[in-house]
């Protein structure tokens, strides 16, 4: 793996040099985009608005637009913004991760410590364990400010990128029902329904089918293999049919565990 970020974890006045690797990578298909005509590579160009022609990489700048001019910033003007949360990971406070809603995760990455910070490394995640608390940071990489928790694990510390409360779009214009007119019996097989396919979460049960399934597609038309496309019709159920599905639901679970 390559890291993608080097600078230090601070808290209090320990200072832990890490760096910082991706600990997603993508499952989906790598799809091409393609001509439709002759099949050529379809190539994304950055072009000069005004004369129409490609800018190769090392000449394109960052600019802001302010009072009706480009301010152009080199990499030391972002240094110079907040040269502290370019190179550290500062955290500011700890908490039970509980506390935390679900919602604001945005990403993971992996904590490595530098030779040089390996006991200091190996001392916050035994603090962490034990208190059984996760630490609240903020920090720079790639032009932007992140929040992010640091979870310790048994082996190692997950970064938690987090969206910023703002970054949350608010669910006020959703016509989401607010009263329940859920009755006691449909309630009640709703639940029970609900106790008989719980159990222990194991992540390894979950695949992404729908690549492989792609994938099956594909080779079938690389051979020459043409299929009907199955329909899909999604019905919507009215309120008094709902009884008899429910019904329906726990008889299909008792015959699969029969």
């Amino acid at each position: 793996m390559k890291a993608i970020w080097t600078g230090a974890v601070g808290f209090g006045l320990v200072n832990i040099p890490v760096k910082i690797y991706s600990a997603i990578e993508s499952s989906q298909l790598d799809l091409d985009m393609l001509d439709k005509n002759d099949l050529s590579h379809i190539r994304f160009v950055r072009t000069n608005e005004n004369t129409g022609k490609e800018v190769k990489n090392e000449n394109i700048v960052k600019g802001y637009k302010y009072d009706d001019r480009y301010v152009i910033l080199e990499d030391e003007d972002f240094e110079r913004a907040n040269a502290k949360k370019n190179k550290l990971i500062e955290v500011t406070d700890f908490v039970k991760i509980e506390e935390i809603d679900p919602i604001y995760y945005e990403n993971a990455y992996y904590l490595e410590p530098e030779k040089s910070g390996k006991r200091a490394y190996l001392l916050f995640r035994e603090a962490l364990l034990k208190t059984g608390k996760v630490g609240v940071a903020t920090f720079v990489m790639r032009s932007k400010e992140n929040l992010a928790v640091l979870r310790p694990t048994e082996k190692l510390i997950i970064l938690h990128r987090l969206h910023f409360s703002e970054e949350i779009r608010s669910s006020g214009e959703l016509d989401i029902p607010e009263d329940s007119e859920m009755k006691g019996k449909e309630l009640q097989m709703a639940i029970t329904l609900i106790e008989q396919i719980t159990g222990e979460f194991d992540i390894s049960k979950f695949k992404n089918t729908y690549a492989e399934q792609l994938m099956q597609v594909i080779e079938e038309k690389a051979k020459g293999i043409q299929k009907s496309t199955p329909q899909l019709k999604i019905v919507n159920s009215k309120s008094q049919d709902l009884m008899e599905q429910l019904k329906a639901s726990l008889e299909m679970k008792r015959k699969k565990a029969s």
